[in-house]
């Protein structure tokens, strides 16, 4: 239902000389040009897609990226190239995301270019085909039946005509327009033929207004992103002090910051302090965050799901409630026929007669629909006959010389039968008394199950010249059937919205049509849903409209403004809301959703604001989404705790070693061991396995209440190995590099063995690799003198023994400890309201 601001004012009236003028001739080519100069044109910028800039923007410009290529233009500058490796996982980070997005966005602007409609208009007395942006205002639009009206527009003459506004209010059932009426842009015409005069053009336009503010750009809400970003901003925040206490100290070590300078030590306490700081930043974690998500956009892309931002493939493993329109999304928008309802058993060739009003040339989008469901009648040929009107809702035929015989009446029931009240009909409805009720009691009772109920009427006589002229009914008049027709039900709704109940998410279904005839679909789809809630009786304060949205399912006659605030009620509540639909009137309500879904029949301006896009509009890849979504997301929470430890520990290392005047016993060239061993190649491999794990809010709390403990472990036996062999041993700088290199390898190890249990055999197969990789590395001798690496002594080696031995028992400990926290929180999920702000 479109509310009275949205509607464009009405236009001056046109006078009837000047309407007919302009009916007959249209604008002059003078006029036009004079349109165009002033700008009166329907040309509108409306983008089918994100645009190159936000694609780019959110990819590269980043904190990460910002302390990443900082610290890789450092190493390049000092002329380090072989410690500046890790630069690489930020540009190729850069380029799996802007890759994927343009890839989508190409897609979707190939798309809207097939899809482009044209218009038809009258120029100095000429029609001629042009495109909706040639469009100028009081333009003579000439409108027939399955065109899109290609601005707002005031009706001039029409004969018949109705128009499909779904896209724009959601209200299913065709509209009549007379002269004087209303079009707006981006309707249907769905039968008859108008001319109508373009009022409101360009961003004016009623449709265009929808797009101009769905446009405004947002990211999608990630809680993987957000989480990384978040330990971003961490070490952000400490990166400045922890350099300065890092390089001082390293400084101090070379003899003091005169000396430093004075033999360019300082380059090596510069390159050690970057490697440290390199350390603390999860690289890895941001790259294969983007990795996953992009295998996952493309697992998608095979079932026809196009993602328009990576962390869509995300979100939906979070949704807790999903908001369904019902017209493109639970329907496909048209008029099916369902079930016929006979009065008398002994009529002949009724059959016969509704296959020929479903087949005649001029029958309507409800006259089609029967069609199909009355194959019969092609054969017939009318003698006389009276076509559809709206403003008579009843149409008309006789037939000669067949069991058909006779005339024939199609239409509303109180129309076709004034006396409906009055008049018995066999019937065993709840209405009925002793097998018989009224014909009026009979077709309510069908309608109120929301269904769109038509009669079929009959009787002997044919029509004669002065019914056709003067478009009036025989008399004698007898019913012989009812019959009604629903908007035609995907056939894969119903699974998926079992599905969703399954795995605990809410559905609203919000619609412009009625709520009657919406909550019958609800029903028919397997929903408890006695009746449906008028929206133009929900409240506008949205704490109250929350706790309305709470008490009912299906929601009717809602205007796109409240399909927008109810997303916004639900939000409100901690909720992580879905929207899917198709029409314009649902672009705002899909850009607020956490997570937006447009069908590819829908609008320009919907796909391009939704995050997702069904390609072939089956409601049924949904689940395929969520279960994609939960693998990404269940797996990136296992490999994060890898990758937090390593900032655990690079932090614990900084600091310790800043305080205590130590060199750093890394370099970064040999921190690209560990990193790839421990982290990068198996956690990889670990990102893309299956997972099937419902979604806990929450993933950064709980890997973070494994990663610094352990990461405190492992920074303490570093601590400890460099002050004993280091400082009292007096073992050289070489060999703690190399002895700490195994320490952090062999515990980094433990740590992936550990966030891999239960322990599958491609699991074990990766850790078994990596042990491999960790041996051949510390005995092939072009790997040693690459990564510089000299054999402790053999009082040294015992030490790493031992703090390994150490570490491995408290990080079980730890590991066992935070197994049990989890447990807890699964065994309260029930009992707890998801949503994503629990971090």
């Amino acid at each position: 239902m479109v509310s009275a601001m949205d509607v464009p004012d009405a236009p001056a009236t046109v006078s009837a000389v000047d309407r007919a003028g302009r009916t007959a001739a249209g604008l002059s080519a003078a006029d036009v040009a004079e349109r165009v100069a002033s700008g009166r044109t329907n040309a509108f910028d409306a983008d089918t897609s994100r645009t190159w800039w936000s694609i780019i923007r959110a990819n590269v410009f980043t904190l990460f990226n910002a302390i990443v290529f900082a610290c890789f233009a450092a190493l390049l500058a000092l002329g380090r190239w072989q410690d500046a490796l890790f630069g690489l996982a930020a540009i190729f980070n850069a380029l799996i995301g802007c890759y994927q997005e343009i890839r989508a966005k190409i897609a979707l602007d190939r798309l809207a270019l097939l899809n482009a409609p044209r218009a038809r208009v009258r120029r100095d007395g000429v029609e001629a085909e042009i495109a909706p942006a040639d469009v100028v205002q009081d333009d003579i639009l000439v409108l027939r039946a399955g065109d899109q009206v290609p601005a707002d527009a005031e009706v001039l003459s029409e004969q018949g005509l109705q128009v499909d506004e779904s896209m724009l209010t959601g209200e299913s059932d065709p509209i009549d327009k007379h002269p004087g009426g209303q079009l707006l842009s981006a309707s249907i015409v769905v039968s008859g033929r108008a001319d109508a005069r373009a009022t409101q053009v360009g961003a004016d336009s009623y449709a265009n207004r929808f797009a101009g503010e769905a446009k405004r750009f947002s990211l999608v809400q990630s809680e993987l992103r957000r989480g990384v970003n978040r330990v971003l901003a961490w070490v952000a925040w400490g990166i400045g002090p922890i350099a300065l206490l890092v390089t001082n100290a390293q400084v101090q070590v070379q003899g003091g910051w005169d000396e430093a300078f004075a033999d360019g030590s300082w380059r090596q306490a510069a390159v050690d302090s970057i490697a440290v700081i390199t350390a603390m930043i999860p690289l890895g974690l941001v790259l294969l965050t983007s990795i996953a998500f992009a295998v996952g956009a493309a697992r998608l892309a095979a079932e026809k799901v196009l993602v328009q931002e990576l962390p869509a493939v995300e979100g939906l493993a979070r949704v807790d409630i999903i908001c369904l329109d019902k017209t493109g999304t639970l329907t496909y928008g048209d008029i099916a026929f369902d079930a016929v309802y006979p009065f008398d058993d002994r009529a002949t060739g009724w059959r016969d007669a509704l296959g020929w009003f479903g087949r005649a040339p001029d029958a309507n989008a409800t006259a089609r629909s029967l069609a199909e469901g009355f194959p019969a009648g092609a054969a017939l040929v009318a003698e006389r006959e009276i076509p559809f009107s709206s403003k008579r809702k009843w149409s008309a035929v006789s037939f000669a010389g067949t069991d058909a015989r006779g005339t024939w009446v199609l239409g509303a029931p109180s129309l076709v039968f004034p006396d409906a009240a009055t008049r018995a009909v066999p019937w065993s409805g709840p209405c009925a008394e002793n097998d018989e009720a009224s014909l009026a009691d009979a077709t309510n009772e069908l309608a109120s199950t929301g269904r769109r109920t038509i009669l079929l009427a009959y009787c002997p006589v044919p029509l004669d010249d002065g019914n056709v002229k003067a478009e009036t009914l025989p008399a004698h008049l007898e019913p012989i059937a009812a019959l009604t027709l629903q908007e035609h039900v995907r056939e894969d709704a119903a699974q998926t919205l079992q599905y969703f109940a399954e795995q605990g998410v809410d559905v609203k279904i919000i619609s412009g049509d009625s709520p009657q005839t919406v909550a019958a679909i609800a029903r028919d789809l397997g929903l408890d849903v006695p009746h449906g809630f008028d929206a133009r009786e929900l409240p506008e304060d949205s704490d109250a409209l929350a706790d309305v949205l709470s008490q009912h399912t299906v929601f009717g006659r809602v205007s796109p403004e409240q399909k927008k605030g109810i997303v916004v009620a639900l939000q409100s509540r901690g909720r992580v809301v879905a929207m899917t639909g198709d029409g314009v009137n649902d672009a705002l309500a899909i850009k607020q959703a956490d997570i937006g879904i447009a069908m590819n029949s829908g609008s320009a301006a919907t796909k391009a604001v939704a995050r997702l896009v069904l390609l072939d509009g089956k409601f049924s890849h949904l689940p395929a989404v969520v279960a994609e979504g939960r693998r990404v997301i269940a797996n990136m929470e296992r490999v994060s705790m890898v990758f937090l430890t390593k900032t655990a520990y690079a932090t614990t290392i900084a600091i310790l070693f800043g305080i205590m005047i130590m060199e750093i016993p890394f370099l970064p060239r040999q921190l690209s061991i560990t990193d790839g061993l421990t982290i990068g190649i198996p956690a990889f491999f670990l990102a893309l396995l299956p997972n099937t794990q419902r979604y806990i809010p929450g993933f950064l709390r709980r890997s973070l209440s494994f990663a610094i403990p352990a990461g405190l472990v492992v920074g303490l036996a570093l601590t400890v190995f460099s002050r004993i062999a280091g400082h009292l041993w007096g073992v050289p700088i070489e060999e703690l590099r190399t002895g700490s290199t195994i320490i952090v390898a062999v515990l980094g190890i433990w740590v992936l063995a550990l966030i891999s249990l239960p322990l599958t055999w491609i699991k074990a197969a990766i850790l078994v690799a990596m042990v491999g990789g960790l041996a051949i590395i510390l005995n092939v001798p072009i790997a040693i003198d690459f990564f510089q690496l000299v054999w402790p002594r053999e009082d040294a080696v015992m030490l790493i023994a031992g703090l390994c031995a150490v570490g491995i028992v408290l990080i079980g400990i730890i590991r066992a400890v935070q197994q049990t926290y989890i447990r807890r929180q699964l065994t309260s999920l029930p009992e707890r309201r998801l949503n994503s702000g629990n971090d």
